[in-house]
């Protein structure tokens, strides 16, 4: 992307694609209107306070002096954990590291995570348990073109990410681009006419379809056994895991014929070039860590992983989802990928920040635990930081978060706009965006980008770098607390050092010059190297160099659906971005997506009296969200979709719930059992009313 100023318009920048590897000049709606946020009408520029119930501006002096006063006060009654941080996977690399430092430090609390435990967290799971290294995609994007069969599984990147499709054109037109998807999305009808192959599970079931796979890989004689012998430990044990799961049985729990499961295993063992992705539709499950896994084991019975033409790869869900893991915003993680528990990468990451590795806290407690205990006495949290997310909008049981929110003796948001967390807040600071400060960013293919300041922030903005120093300062905080961004890269890039994910190698300059040159930076790149575009050639993360297979299993076979329930699948929108703070504030994608719509097929539409374009309720136990029936013959008969974007009596995380995997965290939000009735104008408003 380009960005050029434009003093004397509305919109202070133009926006224009450029020739790049991954997205060839090509933006998605909401890349090519990106620049109207800037000048928002709801733009904040001055910090707010809580006074007499409603937020009122005030200077900054004031609001930092407030909460620093709180904070100590909070600390002082009950202890550095009293506090909280939750961080977000679209801050910089150099604000996420600072992030984690302040709290580790300043505040002193284990209580830290962030919205990516929602996004790419059984993938980094399974990758780290597989490879000892967790990359989403360790080889470049571009390496795609060449494939002749795309296994993509619970992505529907056509929606989410446009640009990436045009890498998906060589496998479309040798008809192997297989989807896996519940419902017939922009990405499923790329397969049409000839394209490749749709599979259609049930919800949830994406698990017992890869273990099929597997087995009829095993069965056939399709796997690479020289491979396996040569670069994997955990085979044997897998082998007989996926012995109970043949073809037809497969079929009967998930679904998908007996002969499309056979073409798939057989194209992907034949291919020329064989590359399986997985998305979050399949892990963001109580088994999300499993069936990530289990993609992993296809590919590595395949021989796929770390050889010229193939692979397995995840997509990354958030414009930092790759670099805001990696640097400290995780309760369990250091910068450079270090683990907080690890007493050898203590010390390194205290050496670099100056301080005894003893008074780094343990590790904490990942995010929907983090949020289930606000407001919680006597050991809950007081107090909340939030950078870069919107909790009461995009986390599980949405209406349990407010309540949780509502409870604090403080909550503090930096955010640009007055989003649903930050109208419940009692202190707001206004921060600068993406096109008013420098930084990096870390793609999926873990290439480090550049991001460079275009034009100057409003009057009274201030960046989350100058605030996190000027709060770690009143706290008495030790170490240093640099403000450039530039000068944060180079401490980050230190205690990156001899981590997983070792930046060492790297500063601004030489990011700068790279980009003159048209080269590439991805880590791991160590002081020295020319960096690592593609991982695992030779050998995998763990010390023997080999790649782990582990077996794994379905957790349970029924739905468990009562009579005239529905299973809740929910998802995104083109025109829409993660909680839609961001987008329901764009003229041009609010009239193009205005509404949520219950996706429908006609034939349960018909069964509930529901008609297309009407009113409808969909509900649990857990709350109510408000609808438009959409109806679609790419929907299951069994299921319903609902986008997350919208908020209040729209939001559909009010339906979800704070089940998660035993693994990574990951909430479960792609299988919620709902009923969906047809319901009048006038009711609806009445129900709403009286819930009011």
């Amino acid at each position: 992307m380009t960005l050029t100023p434009t003093p004397a318009a509305a919109t202070p920048v133009a926006v224009a694609g450029r020739a790049f590897p991954t997205n060839r000049g090509g933006l998605c709606k909401k890349g090519w209107t990106s620049a109207e946020l800037l000048a928002t009408p709801g733009r904040l520029t001055t910090p707010l306070i809580r006074r007499d119930g409603a937020l009122r501006p005030a200077d900054w002096e004031e609001a930092l002096a407030l909460i620093a006063a709180r904070l100590r006060a909070i600390r002082a009654e009950d202890g550095p954990d009293a506090v909280a941080v939750f961080g977000g996977g679209g801050l910089t690399n150099e604000k996420a590291y600072l992030l984690g430092k302040f709290a580790r430090l300043a505040l002193g609390t284990s209580r830290i995570d962030y919205n990516g435990r929602f996004c790419m967290a059984s993938a980094a799971a399974a990758g780290n348990r597989a490879f000892g290294i967790d990359r989403g995609m360790p080889f470049p994007v571009t390496d795609l073109d060449d494939a002749d069969t795309i296994l993509l599984l619970g992505s529907n990147v056509a929606a989410t990410m446009p640009p990436f499709i045009g890498h998906l054109a060589g496998a479309r037109a040798a008809g192997g681009l297989i989807v896996v998807d519940p419902r017939r999305s922009q990405t499923a009808q790329l397969t049409a006419d000839g394209g490749g192959l749709h599979l259609q599970p049930a919800p949830g079931t994406d698990l017992v379809v890869l273990l099929g796979l597997t087995h009829i890989v095993l069965a056939e004689g399709l796997a690479d056994l020289d491979y396996l012998e040569m670069r994997t430990t955990g085979f044997d044990t897998v082998r007989r895991s996926v012995s109970a799961w043949w073809p037809e049985r497969v079929q009967e729990h998930t679904g998908v014929p007996v002969a499309q499961l056979r073409e798939v295993a057989r194209r992907l063992a034949r291919g020329r070039g064989s590359y399986i992705l997985t998305g979050r539709g399949v892990e963001q499950h109580v088994d999300g860590t499993d069936t990530a896994t289990a993609a992993i084991n296809l590919a590595l019975v395949l021989g796929l992983v770390g050889r010229p033409g193939s692979g397995y790869g995840t997509l990354t869900g958030q414009g930092n989802g790759q670099g805001g893991r990696e640097h400290g915003q995780k309760c369990d993680q250091l910068p450079g990928y270090r683990k907080i528990a690890d007493p050898a990468d203590r010390a390194a990451v205290a050496a670099v920040w100056g301080v005894d590795p003893g008074i780094l806290p343990g590790p904490g407690v990942p995010a929907v635990e983090l949020l289930g205990m606000l407001g919680r006495r006597p050991d809950g949290v007081r107090a909340l930081l939030v950078h870069g997310s919107n909790v009461v909008v995009s986390g599980p049981d949405a209406g349990a978060i407010r309540a949780g929110l509502e409870a604090l003796d403080l909550l503090v948001v930096c955010d640009f706009v007055l989003s649903e967390t930050a109208e419940l807040a009692d202190v707001v600071l206004p921060v600068t965006q993406w096109a008013e400060e420098e930084g990096t960013m870390t793609n999926l293919e873990g290439r480090i980008l550049r991001r460079r300041r275009a034009i100057d922030p409003p009057p009274g903005v201030r960046s989350e770098l100058e605030i996190l120093a000027d709060l770690a300062r009143r706290l008495d905080a030790p170490s240093v607390w640099p403000t450039d961004p530039a000068e944060v890269f180079d401490e980050l890039a230190r205690a990156s050092a001899g981590g997983v994910a070792d930046y060492s190698g790297l500063s601004h300059a030489l990011l700068d010059a790279q980009l003159e040159r048209g080269e590439a930076a991805h880590w791991p790149y160590p002081s020295g190297s020319s960096g690592t575009p593609r991982l695992f050639a030779d050998r995998f993360g763990h010390a023997d160099g080999r790649a782990r297979l582990v077996a794994v299993r379905p957790r349970e076979l029924t739905s468990g659906r009562a009579a005239g329930e529905l299973t809740l699948i929910t998802g995104r929108l083109l025109e829409h971005y993660q909680s839609g703070a961001q987008t329901r504030r764009v003229p041009e994608l609010v009239t193009a997506q205005p509404r949520v719509r219950a996706e429908l097929h006609p034939a349960t539409a018909a069964r509930l009296g529901i008609g297309d374009g009407e009113p409808v309720c969909v509900r649990n136990l857990r709350g109510t969200v408000e609808a438009t029936a959409l109806l679609t013959e790419g929907m299951r008969i069994d299921t319903v979709f609902l986008p997350f974007h919208f908020a209040g009596r729209h939001c559909a995380n009010v339906l979800t719930e704070a089940a998660v995997d035993p693994i990574s965290a990951m909430p479960e939000f792609k299988r919620t059992l709902v009923t969906v009735e047809a319901v009048t104008e006038g009711a609806l408003t009445a129900q709403w009313e009286a819930i009011a």
